[in-house]
């Protein structure tokens, strides 16, 4: 099984803050064959790290300061669609609640931690190209018997 997953989640420092947060569930699998391609949206968009962190407001991406950065978001979403593309990824782990990479749940626009319904830039776009997308915390049951 091929997945593309958050490389956050693989312990790569690539947030927002310069952190990662690793997935255990997907590095134990990563140790039984399950080949993870990892891939961070917001790199591959333009944007640096650390950075401004960023919230959906609608159908754009805003930073806490007021920049707009759909267009990068966009951009790192593209890329991830042809690396799932590329390498034959079946499904892929991305981070919750991100702007890119969240799944279901995404924060509100306003910086105040309100959670909304919705997906990340990205997430939206392999979803709508039949890409299957977990969160972190559906990593376990998605990898389960791989």
């Amino acid at each position: 099984m091929t997945l593309l997953i958050s490389a956050c989640l693989l312990g790569v420092p690539c947030r927002y803050d310069g952190k990662s947060v690793p997935c255990a569930a997907a590095l134990e699998a990563a140790g039984r064959g399950v080949r993870l391609v990892p891939f961070c949206p917001e790199i591959y968009g333009g944007l640096p790290t650390p950075r401004v962190p960023a919230e959906r407001r609608g159908d754009r991406v805003v930073t806490r300061d007021g920049r707009d950065v759909t267009a990068e978001y966009r951009r790192g979403a593209e890329e991830a669609l042809r690396v799932c593309r590329l390498f034959g990824c079946e499904a892929a782990i991305l981070k919750e609640r991100s702007p890119s990479c969240g799944c279901g749940r995404v924060y509100d626009g306003t910086f105040s931690g309100v959670l909304t319904e919705g997906d990340g830039v990205t997430a939206a776009l392999l979803k709508a190209n039949g890409v299957h997308v977990a969160g972190e915390t559906e990593a376990g049951a998605l990898l389960k018997d791989k």
